[in-house]
């Protein structure tokens, strides 16, 4: 069914209007909009990456329109954790504006301005922890750990008069975590004592019964596969997740092996994550990767990017023999990471590629090699319980994850009214402990592709894929200017058929016919003789050879 968009009405004195602009409907560019009394704070920025229905897009940013014109209200912009999904289209929006202050934890902030760096864009920043309040613009900051798949994630509770709303980020309630740092039920209670008037919270396992497991079970089991691996160990994971890299540098120290970081973001990741104290590496471990090949294969572990099968990374180009790294028999390949939806076919592309070379390929569906940073429903229902909030706005995730975390909200008693399952640009206001949709704003998809952003369209990516599945055919036509007869041609010329050009013979005398008949009727305009062409060797191409190429007539005037 399609969404009926309206225009908000006008804000009201004392009300909290709450807008996402990305993160919802989606595994991706998580990105919310709060407005208090004319200021905006931004929270989270993230990226979306590309499907297969969407060819040669780099990355899909939110889509900014409903605050470009108001940049200078913008007062800060939150960033929770430093996953390239809440971070990833920061650079794009200082572009616009590169004085608007980053907030956020100290390794998320490095993060993002190695980030800044490579784009050139000089930021500012706030660097807070837990338990620390800012005042920014007309709101009260109160930042509470949380434990994710990236150290120093936050969650970030927002106090105005209108009441208080809290975005969770991504988070889980891991009990034994790596690095020590419990998800802060104790602040989440006060809160709740204090009144949560709004709860965004992370539905990305809502639809996933019971607990998550454990961060540290995957260590172990890391450990076996690396002691009985025979030759080179590849591990796969995200650049980011600096708790699976730490356990992988600890089962290959433990192994006698050496680990080298393959693909830039990795290098750069764990470069920052080891300086700022967040990645311990005991001496001698870490070796450049190109000094690794002269050491024995039973010796080594690579840690690479491309556990989501991304054409570029490191991981694709080794299965497709693109890389200087090749598996081949008795090398081992981890991968220690999710499968985003959407991401399956790539990935499944890789494994097979990589089987298919003599590799043992390990995966989450064959050993338990990873665990998710999301809260499943026994945790959802935890913090529910906790904070009793009076209204809930479940976000990150695809539909039928807002849809599970809704119903949770629903089974702990919170009024189904008070639950709202909106989409990218639903307006909600708080005021008065109620929160309601006002409005539905027009939010599109902005596309990366190249040097551009935003120049690629909807229908531009409709004739890629034409272009992909059904071919292209050009038919040059030369006719006299006064009378509209045909001077030379049609020439005819296919790429993306196996047929030869030969097969279009059939078809000329068709479009021949077809313009003698237009000039007849007086037609001399060379772009209305160009649909004549269009149309006579579309419906002959349909029905001769079941195909629906992308035509490119051109009709010449002499």
């Amino acid at each position: 069914m399609a969404t009926t968009l309206y225009d908000p009405p006008t804000l009201e004195p004392g009300t909290l209007r709450v807008t996402p602009l990305g993160g919802l409907g989606e595994v991706g560019r998580n990105m919310t909009v709060f407005e208090y009394e004319g200021k905006l704070l931004v929270v989270d920025c993230g990226v979306l990456f590309p499907e297969e229905h969407q060819p040669g897009v780099d990355l899909i940013l939110p889509d900014f329109a409903p605050i470009r014109g108001r940049l200078d209200d913008i007062v800060g912009i939150v960033l929770t954790h430093g996953h390239e999904d809440h971070i990833g289209a920061v650079p794009y929006l200082l572009r616009l504006k590169n004085d608007i202050p980053l907030i956020g934890s100290g390794l998320t902030l490095a993060l993002v301005e190695a980030k800044l760096k490579e784009h050139r864009v000089k930021s500012y920043t706030l660097t807070v922890k837990e338990g620390q309040q800012e005042r920014v613009g007309p709101f009260d900051l109160e930042f509470v750990a949380v434990n994710h798949s990236i150290p120093d994630a936050l969650a970030v509770a927002i106090r105005t008069p209108a009441g208080i709303a809290l975005a969770t980020g991504d988070f889980k309630m891991d009990q034994l975590p790596l690095d020590g740092r419990l998800t802060d039920l104790r602040a989440f209670g006060r809160l709740g004592e204090e009144g949560v008037d709004l709860f965004l919270v992370d539905s990305t396992n809502a639809d996933v019964p019971g607990f998550t497991p454990l961060e540290r079970s995957i260590g172990p089991v890391l450990d076996q596969v690396i002691a009985k691996a025979p030759r080179r160990v590849i591990v796969a994971s995200f650049s980011s997740h600096v708790h699976r890299v730490q356990q992988v540098i600890d089962a290959a120290a433990a192994n006698g092996r050496r680990v080298a970081f393959l693909g830039r973001s990795m290098v750069r990741n764990m470069t920052i994550a080891e300086n700022l104290g967040y990645l311990t590496v005991p001496d001698g471990v870490l070796i450049d990767y190109k000094k690794a090949r002269d050491l024995p294969d039973d010796r080594i572990v690579y840690m690479s990017t491309g556990s989501q099968g991304e054409p570029m990374a490191v991981l694709s180009r080794m299965a497709n023999l693109d890389h200087e790294i090749e598996p081949g028999p008795g090398d081992t390949v981890i991968l220690a990471s999710s499968l985003i939806p959407g991401n399956e076919n790539a990935i499944y592309r890789v494994i097979d590629g990589l089987t298919k070379l003599g590799a043992n390929v390990v995966h989450k569906g064959n050993a338990k090699v990873h665990v998710s940073g999301h809260a499943a429903a026994g945790e959802l229902l935890y913090c529910y319980n906790i904070l009793k909030p009076r209204n809930v706005l479940p976000v990150h995730g695809e539909y039928r994850h807002l849809m599970a975390n809704a119903k949770l909200a629903q089974d702990t008693g919170i009024p189904p009214e008070r639950t709202i399952l909106g989409e990218n640009g639903t307006v909600v206001d708080l005021k008065d402990g109620e929160a309601n949709v006002v409005g539905q704003l027009d939010i599109g998809f902005v596309y990366v592709d190249g040097s551009t952003v935003g120049e690629i369209t909807d229908a531009d990516l409709k004739d890629r894929r034409i272009l992909g599945e059904e071919g292209f055919i050009s038919v040059i036509v030369v006719v006299d200017a006064q009378t509209g007869r045909i001077i030379t041609g049609p020439e005819i010329h296919a790429r993306g058929f196996a047929e030869q050009d030969s097969v279009f013979d059939d078809v000329k005398p068709k479009i021949a016919a077809a313009l003698t008949e237009a000039a007849g009727q007086g037609v001399r305009d060379s772009h209305a003789l160009s649909q004549v062409v269009r149309r006579t060797i579309g419906r002959w191409v349909n029905q001769r050879l079941r195909r629906r190429p992308m035509i490119v007539p051109l009709v010449i005037e002499a």
